[in-house]
């Protein structure tokens, strides 16, 4: 499957202001089953453009600014061939097919910021939350995580919310509901909480129908499990799936806030506010 995308961010200000340089993380990362086509990168006022690779192994490139501007377009243009690909077709290590499993000492020294339990208040309540609602716990390890994964997709309401940030998960619990980024932040704490490495995932959702109104428009997110034997292996709990050809992978990281797709500030003599409007289409071109 051959898809591209077309994300383009403006920033209005109402006056000329200076730019500090901007952390972008809007290229796909290449995968076993994902190969990147062509990536276009267009920013109005222009910037110098620096490719990096961050701490979690991710592609991402920084702009920097040389002059004032009363607004800032960022248009980011790629394709992408996706394989085909069955999100079950893995073997599970043998300690790892019963549920709870423990990872090795190696595993655990590799993944420790994504085992990282979440405040211990927090632990505690989402303990209590599972207890009361994840009562007829599969005893395999894959059947229990999609079951977890289901529960979060039946028991929330998907919300679309415009303005920035993440939900605490206590907040997303206690109102019923939230973005796609409130839900896989969620399910990260629950399975960290049950001794599962997790990690956040940002990236995009092709809905062939278009009518999916929790992937178009907008960046999408999801999250990762490391299973031994298996790797990392991701999961949808907004849509209660394992995930396929149709999610396209940008970056990934233990904190969510880490790859914010646009990351940067404005300088300006006095505050000034600024709007936001933001444009993704995500097409199938084979």
């Amino acid at each position: 499957m051959r898809l591209r995308v077309i994300h383009t961010t403006h920033y209005e200000y109402p006056r000329a202001v200076d730019f500090a340089p901007h952390l972008l993380y809007l290229r796909p990362r290449t995968t076993a089953h994902q190969r990147l086509l062509r990536h276009d990168l267009a920013l109005t006022p222009a910037a110098k453009i620096a490719s990096l690779r961050d701490a979690h192994d991710n592609d991402a490139d920084c702009a920097y600014f040389a002059g004032q501007a009363s607004s800032l377009c960022i248009r980011s243009d790629f394709e992408v061939e996706n394989t085909q690909w069955n999100p079950f077709d893995f073997i599970l290590d043998a300690r790892a097919t019963a549920f709870p499993f423990e990872y090795s000492k190696q595993e655990i020294l590799a993944l420790g910021a994504y085992l990282a339990p979440p405040f211990a208040a927090t632990q505690s309540a989402l303990r209590a939350w599972l207890d009361t609602r994840f009562t007829d716990r599969p005893g395999e390890t894959v059947p229990f995580i999609s079951a977890l994964n289901q529960l979060l997709f039946q028991r929330l309401g998907y919300v679309r919310r415009e303005e920035q940030g993440i939900q605490p998960s206590l907040t997303t619990l206690a109102s019923g509901g939230g973005a796609c980024r409130d839900y896989a932040v969620l399910f990260i704490e629950l399975c960290r909480t049950l001794g599962i490495a997790a990690r956040f995932v940002s990236g995009y959702l092709f809905a062939p129908s278009g009518e999916d109104n929790r992937a178009v428009g907008a960046m999408h997110a999801w999250a990762e499990v490391y299973l031994p034997g298996a790797g990392w292996r991701a999961l949808d709990p907004t849509h209660g799936i394992w995930c396929d050809s149709t999610f396209i992978p940008v970056a990934h990281a233990a904190v969510a806030v880490s790859v914010n797709p646009i990351q940067g500030n404005v300088y300006a003599r006095d505050p000034v506010g600024s709007t936001l409007h933001t444009e993704v289409v995500v097409e199938q071109l084979s």
